[in-house]
């Protein structure tokens, strides 16, 4: 069975693959890492935003090291450089200025922090998410592992996240608070960037959509549930079925961090077909609750502990961590097993091939 098989069954639980799929993404320090123990010579194409970056990079490594998915996304467009001052910052296509944190790529300074009008709104022009030079790494991967692997093409950073990312967090609730017109002239205009950039890779093969918002806190909902139904579910129910109206037959992924089960009969509502991250530890996320309400009628992508478990974890613990993810949400198949975000600097090789060995060892579904 091909990974592409393997991961094309799971998601859609009408039979049992051979085992459960395996994905996972890599931060910079540690795909340097097993790229000198695994031979493979690195090579980086940025992202239009620099959280993507680790997500579409290196995919050689990670289907040498057991990944069955290739992820590819959209890049900067023609003529655009990266440049990293003295200061070790950045500006990014969108304005935003970038620089290195201790986990992440931080934005430290939006570039509409002072917005206050709707000229101003809509004089801001995003980038052409049809340049063609954003997708010739995606269409080189594509060609390469279309027919043997399950390709994914990332359009995180959506709505809401592309929005505060521009607005600033504490502007942008506020003002979507205060209903603030410009605010969904910004949303409106997010809109059409991630359809323009999901069309293009769905146009060059592409096996599925992920689309990121990040709805959730810790502990709940980032706001209230009616305010997401009146903003946001109309403008991802839009953006699904300018999707589906390509090609009919894409896979749409949903990823959303945070305590984000309440949104999920909603998700599914609009087209969401798989849930990601899973992120394990927050309410409404107990593994057996989630399969049990909604295993059939949407599959799992994630679910493993990368702030505690993978960085802190004996190997012992792993192991015991993802064989019950699997014999929870593998349940009649329905999962790729997956770390929650992208794995950092925090975590050791060994524990990494401990996720991955555990995920081979476990995941098999001859004989059950």
């Amino acid at each position: 069975m091909t990974s592409k098989e393997r991961v094309l069954r799971a998601i859609k639980r009408n039979e049992l693959p051979d085992r459960v799929p395996v994905q996972f993404d890599l931060s910079e320090s540690l795909l340097k890492q097993f790229g000198e123990k695994y031979g493979v010579v690195l090579t980086y194409k940025k992202s239009y935003y620099e959280d993507l970056t680790y997500r579409i990079a290196q995919n050689d490594l990670r289907i040498k090291m057991g990944s069955d998915i290739v992820v590819v996304g959209g890049q900067p467009g023609k003529g655009f450089i990266l440049e990293e001052d003295e200061n070790g910052e950045v500006v990014n296509e969108f304005g935003m200025k970038m620089r290195q944190g201790p986990v992440y790529m931080d934005v430290i300074q939006a570039p509409l922090k002072d917005m206050q009008t709707v000229e101003e709104a809509e004089a801001y022009q995003f980038p052409d998410p049809l340049d063609p030079e954003r997708y010739m790494q995606a269409e080189h991967d594509i060609a390469k592992y279309k027919s043997e692997y399950f390709i994914i093409g990332d359009v995180e950073v959506t709505l809401f996240a592309m929005a505060r990312q521009l607005l600033g967090m504490e502007k942008f609730l506020i003002d979507l608070m205060m209903n603030e017109e410009h605010v969904h002239i910004l949303l409106e205009k997010s809109l059409q960037f991630s359809l323009g950039v999901a069309t293009e890779l769905v146009k060059r093969g592409v096996d599925a959509v992920w689309f990121g918002d990040d709805f959730g806190t810790q502990n709940s909902l980032i706001m209230d549930i009616d305010m997401w139904r009146t903003i946001f579910k109309p403008l991802y129910q839009r953006l699904i079925d300018g999707i589906k109206a390509v090609n009919s037959d894409i896979i749409i992924i949903q990823h959303s961090d945070g305590a984000v089960s309440e949104l999920l009969d909603d998700l599914i509502e609009v087209g969401i077909e798989v849930f990601n991250p899973v992120q394990p530890g927050v309410p409404g996320h107990d593994p057996q609750r989630l399969k049990d309400d909604f295993g059939d009628r949407l599959s799992f992508f994630g679910a493993i502990d990368q702030q505690l478990l993978l960085p802190y974890g004996t190997q012992e613990e792993i192991e015991k961590d993802v064989k019950e993810k699997i014999e929870i949400l593998g349940r009649g198949g329905g999962y790729i097993i997956a770390p929650a975000h992208i794995i950092q600097s925090d975590t050791s090789l060994e524990s990494v091939e401990a996720f991955i060995n555990a995920a081979k060892k476990y995941g098999n579904y001859n004989g059950k």
